[in-house]
């Protein structure tokens, strides 16, 4: 593993640590090429790659972008709840919803690698303030 790849995971990981949304690779790209103007989207999805085999980010599939992981490190799959309206992104975890869908599916001798569960919809916050208005 190179020093510059790490360095470039650490920076990553601090950039979509201090976004209150999820990021695209190309808004994380934007971000690095403030200080290393050579950097190519190849690097950054590698790295972002990286991080996420490692449990330190979690790809958002309907949105095609990543937020850092809130949880400590957990041994099984996230639930993510997205807003709608500020783009927020709450992670939970449930190891016994995501054993029954496992169940479910196996009957029909599908074997699942891996779960990604995303609910959209208005955080509380944002649903107070509607109620507000």
């Amino acid at each position: 593993m190179s020093k510059r790849g790490e360095e470039t995971r650490t920076e990553i990981l601090a950039i979509l640590c201090s976004s209150n949304r999820p990021l695209s690779a190309y808004d994380v790209l934007a971000e690095l090429r403030d200080s290393n103007s050579k950097i190519g989207p190849p690097t950054v999805y590698r790295a972002l790659a990286t991080l996420g085999d490692r449990g330190e980010v979690h790809r958002i599939e309907s949105l095609n972008a990543y937020v850092a992981c809130e949880c400590a490190p957990h041994e099984c799959d996230t639930i993510l709840s997205i807003c709608k309206d500020c783009r927020g992104v709450e992670e939970n975890v449930s190891p016994e919803l995501l054993k029954q869908l496992s169940s479910i599916i196996d009957k029909s001798g599908f074997a699942p690698t891996r779960h990604v569960i995303e609910v959209h919809g208005v955080c509380s916050s944002c649903d107070d303030e509607r109620r507000l208005a």
